[in-house]
């Protein structure tokens, strides 16, 4: 059974350059044998974590779904913009709430733990959205991931893709197949330990 991976741009904008990059994620991890899933964020819309709203309704039916996205899958890839070299509001705020999540009905239920996560940026300044990455690894190592080693930053990000949607650039389509590939293997890794 191939590592299912769940792909998820951290963006809602049109045109966004992780949206981008989301796409040529998943046709890079298919092409490697993987069973993709991309979602939007705009389809789970969320409000602001709020430990008050929390306490009074639970959490939101749309972390729920989210997480239980999460937890179907053996792995995760985001695609991270950087705000001010850090985590945007969106991608934080849904980390966040999938994080508070401990049950399932009666079932003991925490979707990010021990999950493979990778991490990919996307941006027209020259750093790629590299600076924001660090924070984003240091947050899902928190929340119980494992993110891997191997990450994929565009820069130029306007000019990055062809009409196609590939990586026009030979280095950054390796650097996004060398991470895909480590992805996959720790997933595979993973599941056959789990036999």
């Amino acid at each position: 059974m191939p590592p299912r991976i769940l792909v998820i741009p951290g963006s809602n904008r049109t045109g966004s350059f992780n949206a981008a990059l989301a796409a040529a994620v998943s046709v890079e991890l298919a092409q490697q044998g993987a069973d993709v899933s991309r979602i939007s964020l705009i389809d789970y819309p969320l409000p602001i974590v709020d430990e008050n709203l929390r306490n009074e309704s639970g959490i939101p039916e749309n972390a729920m779904k989210l997480g239980r996205q999460i937890a179907a899958h053996d792995g995760v890839f985001l695609c991270c913009p950087e705000y001010n070299s850090s985590i945007p509001p969106l991608l934080k705020n849904m980390i966040d709430w999938v994080s508070l999540i401990s049950r399932d009905g009666d079932r003991p239920f925490k979707p990010w733990a021990g999950r493979y996560v990778a991490l990919g940026s996307a941006s027209n300044g020259k750093f790629a959205g590299i600076r924001g990455l660090y924070h984003v690894r240091s947050v899902m190592m928190n929340v119980g991931t494992q993110v891997i080693s191997e990450q994929c930053s565009v820069s130029a990000a306007a000019t990055a893709f062809d009409g196609s949607g590939n990586l026009k650039d030979e280095r950054s389509q390796s650097i996004l197949s060398s991470t895909c590939r480590s992805l996959l293997t720790h997933c595979a890794m993973a599941t056959s330990m789990r036999r």
